[in-house]
């Protein structure tokens, strides 16, 4: 589920900003990017914001700036121009193009650092509280996303078991057009006089077991309500149970179109397999 989260602090002559977002994922994919002298509380931080956000494609960045300017960090000048004198050389020997030669060092490591390197436990213990706030926005952003997801979710599965319900009037005047159907091919191939009363109903009972959708309307009423059953308990993640739901739902339907017969009860399938297919667009970002 996507998410996304907000927090800013100020710490002495410093602003502390921690933004955090997310895509949907089924598996915890954290993406950090923090100061270089907090990289050794990184293990701890990671650790924290796994548990809290519990899943999905997350990135966090951590930015610190003082009201100085950027002072706290330092270009390392003996580096600089010992890659800009090799670089150089090299590019010279092969008549390549400099091009942006300063920019591609800049970005080479140790050229640009962080000239503090002692942590502050108190600043560390300010960007702490920030990255909670930024946490605790951030999965409000998401219960406030999937409290939208669930309700669309519940409407969409009543429009399949109203649906389900609208079919009855069509299935019986189905059977009656498949009788008047078959007795006038019969007449017509074979003559009135000759027809077998006996053998034409097995025939026509025969037929209508073939295509009898009663098995397939309880199960499809079943799944609906264990659907619905599911969004109703309180559990942190519930998605995946949904989406096999979803599954069987779609089999029932399917089966529904295929047994229809009747263009009344395939107008009716359509609307279910749209109803659903948007069902399972939302579970699949909750997933």
């Amino acid at each position: 589920m996507t998410g996304y989260g907000r927090a800013t602090t100020r710490f002495e002559d410093k602003t502390i900003t921690v933004e955090i977002r997310s895509l949907n994922s089924k598996f915890t994919d954290l993406r950090i990017k923090i100061p270089q002298n907090y990289k050794e509380k990184e293990q701890s931080l990671r650790k924290y914001v796994t548990e809290a956000t519990q899943r999905g494609k997350i990135d966090l960045a951590i930015d610190i700036k003082s009201a100085s300017g950027d002072s706290e960090y330092g270009l390392n000048n003996a580096l600089f121009k010992k890659y800009h004198r090799e670089l150089s050389q090299i590019m010279g020997e092969l008549e390549m193009p400099t091009g942006d030669l300063v920019q591609a060092i800049l970005r080479l490591p140790n050229v640009v650092s962080n000239t503090s390197e002692d942590i502050n436990e108190d600043e560390w213990t300010a960007l702490e509280n920030t990255v909670q706030e930024a946490v605790k926005k951030f999965n409000g952003f998401r219960l406030d996303e999937g409290t939208a997801m669930e309700t669309d979710c519940r409407k969409r599965v009543l429009n399949i078991s109203n649906d389900l319900e609208t079919l009855d009037p069509f299935e019986k005047k189905r059977v009656e057009v498949i009788r008047n159907r078959m007795l006038k091919n019969m007449e017509e191939y074979v003559g009135k006089d000759n027809i077998d009363a006996n053998r034409y109903e097995q025939e026509i009972l025969y037929y209508l077991e073939k295509i009898d959708v009663t098995e397939e309307k309880v199960r499809l009423a079943q799944h609906c309500k264990y659907f619905i059953e599911e969004l109703d308990k309180s559990l942190p993640q519930k998605g995946r149970k949904l989406s096999f739901i979803s599954q069987e739902m779609g089999r029932e339907i399917n089966t529904l179109g295929s047994k229809a017969n009747s263009s009344d009860i395939q107008r009716i399938v359509v609307r279910m397999k749209d109803e659903l297919e948007k069902i399972k667009e939302l579970v699949a970002n909750s997933v």
